[in-house]
């Protein structure tokens, strides 16, 4: 079982942003992970196409793009020509979404689907064997810093055991309050990419926060395969 670190921007210092992703990297961060909201869908307006063009020039690792929007369809292939090579979307806005999926796919980038912390495991049962990966917020969506919610552990395992299910290994992905202390329980329910955004950039050095938690998860994993 393969941990991945994927910090979030939306916790990052603006001013400094190159220096902020740069000593996540060091740290250890195999993805840097980026919201966009726009105001809509979500209570707040973050940022869009230019800033993740701007990232793809300076980032060394890919860059994971979620988008908490309206109308994603929109906007897939401005994303994924701007350097996102993971792209996510969430199930609540997307009546269309196995076409949205194999677009997504189509455009050259890895098909996530996300799932507000209300939104049961049940409305991925269609697209279960489609997927690149699946992203289970774990945090109602909108804002960094926010605690984690605990039943996000159970559907965790939920989805897990849908993937198997449609004999698709993709991994899951967890965002939301993902810290040192809930980072053992995520990774044992069997989310394998972590995405962090305070717990990474809130405390002043990034480079060591994300050597922590990439520390912890390998540990937690290695814990899992054990038992």
């Amino acid at each position: 079982m393969s941990i991945r670190l994927s910090p979030s921007i939306l916790s990052a210092d603006f001013m400094a942003l190159g220096r902020e992703v740069a000593a996540a990297e060091r740290g250890g961060a195999d993805l840097i992970h980026v919201d966009v909201m726009d105001g809509h869908f979500v209570p707040n307006l973050t940022i869009g196409v230019p800033v993740v063009r701007a990232l793809k020039r300076v980032a060394q690792v890919p860059l994971d793009v979620h988008l908490m929007i309206d109308n994603p369809d929109r906007f897939l292939e401005a994303f994924i020509d701007a350097g996102a090579a993971m792209l996510s979307v969430h199930v609540e806005v997307l009546p269309h979404l196995h076409r949205t999926i194999q677009a997504i796919k189509g455009l050259g980038a890895q098909a996530g689907v996300v799932l507000n912390p209300s939104t049961p495991v049940s409305a991925l049962e269609e697209v279960a064997a489609d997927v690149d990966f699946v992203l289970v917020m774990s945090v109602n969506p909108g804002f960094g810093g926010q605690r984690f919610i605990p039943r996000s552990v159970a559907k965790i395992r939920a989805v897990r055991a849908l993937l198997d299910q449609a004999g698709n290994p993709a991994p899951i992905e967890v965002d939301g309050g993902v810290d040192l202390e809930t980072i053992g329980s995520v990774v044992e329910a069997g989310a394998e990419i972590l995405v962090a955004g305070h717990a990474v950039f809130g405390g002043g050095d990034a480079e060591s926060a994300a050597r922590a938690l990439k520390l912890a998860g390998a540990r937690a994993a290695a814990s899992r395969v054990r038992s």
